[in-house]
């Protein structure tokens, strides 16, 4: 009798240690009581935010996050579209609580702006047209003098470009859909971008682009705040829970697998 009681109260010793750190480590997350957050994205920056051709909604990767990350904090995302060029000032200066666009965490980027947690790790890859002969890496593409890359100004993709290249052979484009566009008919010969997006663009012309060589860098994205803001601590408490229980491996699914970018405008 008395092996028994000890056995049942190992057990319950054992089922202590293991579930009491456990307990200790849930954290609640904080409480924005319905608090208003200004976000800013481009809308032109497939798969993480862009509008259905067909019916204008607004979609992607960011949009989702983002609302998850508001249901978990009780807050209320007020999105807003605004061009690339100028985001980063205009978050720095206060004018947007936050932006969203696939924003690769830099140092330099982070004298001026709070980021967030990383929440993606991308690479930077050579989008080129499919049957592509004339290069075939990013060495021969360098090599080229006659061969042009098509990237938007502002982004490290564009300083990638210029790194390889020289700023004489970049094509600048307000958005990368324009320089796309500019690769698929010609007047560019190759676009360096995050890896994710030229997924997309990869999904929405199969049978017209390819990513060509080895990764040109290794990046993290996150989100961007104005400087010393109360949003930072509360987003990546968020995000640590989001990724906690796969709700960003899920998101990642969603966008970066199954979504098929050929079936919008249908």
């Amino acid at each position: 009798m008395r092996r028994h009681l000890l056995q049942v109260v190992l057990s319950v010793v054992l089922l202590l240690c293991f579930t009491v750190p456990v307990l200790a480590q849930a954290v609640e997350l904080p409480d924005l009581e319905g608090r208003v957050i200004t976000v800013a994205l481009e809308n032109a920056y497939l798969p993480f935010n862009f509008r259905d051709p067909a019916t204008g909604d607004t979609l992607g990767w960011d949009y989702d996050a983002i609302d998850e990350i508001c249901i978990r904090l009780n807050c209320v995302p007020e999105y807003v579209e605004a061009s690339w060029d100028g985001m980063i000032t205009a978050v720095s200066q206060g004018q947007f609580d936050m932006a969203a666009d696939g924003i690769t965490i830099t140092a330099e980027r982070a004298e001026v702006v709070d980021f967030s947690d990383g929440y993606i790790r991308t690479a930077q890859v050579i989008l080129t047209r499919t049957g592509e002969e004339r290069f075939s890496d990013a060495d021969t593409l360098a090599a080229n003098e006659d061969l042009l890359i098509g990237s938007q100004p502002g982004t490290t993709n564009y300083a990638t470009a210029v790194e390889l290249v020289g700023e004489a052979r970049i094509q600048a484009f307000d958005t990368f859909p324009i320089a796309v566009q500019a690769l698929l008919v010609g007047d560019v010969d190759a676009v360096i971008m995050d890896d994710s997006a030229g997924l997309g663009y990869i999904g929405a012309n199969p049978d017209a682009l390819q990513v060509i060589g080895e990764p040109l860098t290794s990046e993290e994205l996150g989100f961007i705040f104005p400087p010393g803001s109360d949003l930072v601590e509360p987003v990546n408490a968020a995000l640590a829970s989001m990724r906690d229980d796969g709700t960003l491996d899920a998101l990642f699914q969603t966008w970066f697998v199954d979504f098929d970018p050929s079936t919008l405008g249908s």
